[in-house]
């Protein structure tokens, strides 16, 4: 059925650049070991943050909310990619197009609605009860 000849001609270029690749990267890991700086003192080790020395851990506590804008952002960012696009071929769509993306960004302000009314988008303090406690405490 198949000629083991031809299966050795076709595969030999794939094998050479694989040798090669494999080749090549030995030698630069090996090159740059050899020709590389080898010190160990304190300062190595530290990571290095614009010169500024480090006073605490890295580990940061961030709230839930600065995830759900960055979730949010993304899904928006991405409908405007199909927004984009439609608007690209709306000509060949036709009135099929025009309504179904009508549909679409409705279906977009009714989220961005919902959203809002559930207070995914307040990530800062709430205006009313600072306002509230600034008139009892003026009280």
């Amino acid at each position: 059925m198949h000629n083991p000849t031809v299966l050795t001609v076709v595969l030999w270029p794939f094998m050479a650049y694989a040798v090669i690749v494999i080749l090549l990267v030995s030698i630069i890991l090996l090159l740059s070991y050899l020709l590389g700086q080898h010190h160990k003192e304190h300062a190595t080790a530290e990571p290095y943050e614009s010169g500024i020395k480090q006073t605490g851990p890295a580990r940061l506590r961030f709230s839930v909310q600065f995830y759900l804008v960055a979730m949010l952002f993304v899904i928006f960012d991405v409908e405007t990619i199909f927004i984009v696009l439609w608007a690209l071929v709306f000509k060949e769509l036709g009135w099929i197009g025009y309504l179904s993306i009508c549909a679409f960004i409705g279906i977009l302000i009714a989220v961005l609605i919902y959203e809002w009314s559930i207070g995914a988008l307040d990530f800062g303090p709430n205006g009313k009860k600072i306002l509230k406690a600034y008139r009892k405490r003026k009280e």
